[in-house]
């Protein structure tokens, strides 16, 4: 399933638990880690397309789906479970949907979801016009090339899912300073996921040339990932800086907007690289760190905000809102999601690494 400007291969939890292999082996194999080009396995090769998630249906009347997101490594064969997939989180909505999880609304379908590894509800919103689904979907979101499911995403009350604070260290803003001798300043936020915000004039980086930032930070992605494993270790997420989990802390650029257009303007990184549009929980972060006193990300705003933000990213304006729901305060955005392929995986057994041809065992779907 296309999840906003994810791609992720959605399973039943127990199928994968079923398989005869751990959770993380089948899907390193299954998505054909570790190799950059995943050739041998449905993965895309990038971070944005080698994610799953595991679905199964609530245990309780207030949660119609919970899910555990995996980041499958490309390179190595480690799986992630430190973080959830905002993005990959409006599948699931949509799954619960088409699976009959959830009655159908006269025009619009709520569904209450779950993220595991976070402890976060979700409330996601699906217009069902008629009681049914589009046939034709026709929503679009920037990023995305074609259109599909609208899916409304509310995160309920956000912050310290992981570290339990939304500031983990203490402080709005502190200074990090790298083994070249750059001292940045830093927010480090638990909101949606824990996240790091650079402010991007301590980064060299200046407000006005966003159109270049993608170059200049692509020969700086190492001094990046010392930035957030350092602020890994600050937030209480890792012992040491090599322990880091690829995933989380999640870290960002940040600025002012030099025009109306946007409120500010962010440059988010994924698992070591640039990523193409921006983590739909790196938005979270960046919505509640906006109505922070103190952080890096409430110095870029200009004007009072209301309950709209509006963040430039690489493919436009993003647009995140602040609500209150049924349950209480959400913070979210409008992602798109369709279903992209029903299949069934056939998964070899026997060691990862065996050179002799493998026999295929059971299926997963």
């Amino acid at each position: 399933m296309r999840g906003g400007t994810s791609k992720c291969w959605v399973f039943e939890k127990a199928d994968l638990e079923e398989s005869g292999m751990s959770v993380d082996a089948a899907l390193s194999r299954l998505f054909g880690s570790p190799d950059p080009r995943q050739l041998d396995g449905v993965g895309g090769g990038t971070s944005t397309t080698s994610k799953a998630v595991l679905v199964e249906r609530g245990s309780t009347p207030e949660i119609d789906a919970s899910f555990n997101f995996a980041q499958v490594g490309i390179e190595t064969n480690r799986v992630d479970w430190g973080s959830n997939c905002g993005n990959c989180s409006a599948a699931v909505g949509l799954y619960a949907v088409e699976q009959g999880w959830v009655p159908l609304g006269a025009d619009t379908t709520e569904v209450r979801t779950y993220n595991v590894n976070t402890g976060q509800t979700i409330i996601q919103t699906i217009p069902t016009p008629g009681g049914k689904l589009p046939v034709s979907p026709e929503a679009r979101i920037p990023g995305v090339v074609f259109p599909g499911h609208s899916v409304g995403l509310g995160f309920l009350s956000p912050e310290g899912r992981t570290t339990g604070s939304l500031l983990p260290t203490g402080s709005a803003s502190s200074t990090l300073t790298t083994s070249r001798g750059t001292a940045v300043t830093v927010s480090m936020v638990d909101a949606g996921a824990p996240v790091v915000l650079v402010d991007a004039a301590s980064f060299g980086l200046g407000a006005a040339d966003y159109d270049t930032w993608k170059d200049l930070v692509d020969e700086r992605l190492a001094e990046l990932d010392e930035i957030r494993r350092a602020a890994s270790v600050a937030m209480g997420l890792s012992a040491s800086p090599e322990q880091a989990e690829g995933a989380i802390p999640k870290i960002g650029i940040a600025s002012e907007s030099p025009d109306d257009e946007a409120d500010l303007q962010v440059l988010m990184m994924s698992m070591g690289k640039r990523h193409p549009a921006m983590p739909i929980t790196g938005s979270i972060g960046v919505t509640i760190a906006a109505r922070t006193e103190g952080t890096v990300v409430a110095g870029c705003i200009r004007k009072p905000l209301g309950p709209k933000l509006r963040i430039r990213i690489p493919v436009g304006v993003l647009t995140t809102l602040t609500e209150q729901s049924s349950l209480g305060r959400t913070v979210g955005t409008i992602r798109t999601a369709r279903t992209l392929a029903e299949a069934k995986l056939p998964l070899p057994s026997g060691p990862l690494n065996e050179d002799s041809p493998q026999q295929f065992q059971g299926v997963t779907r």
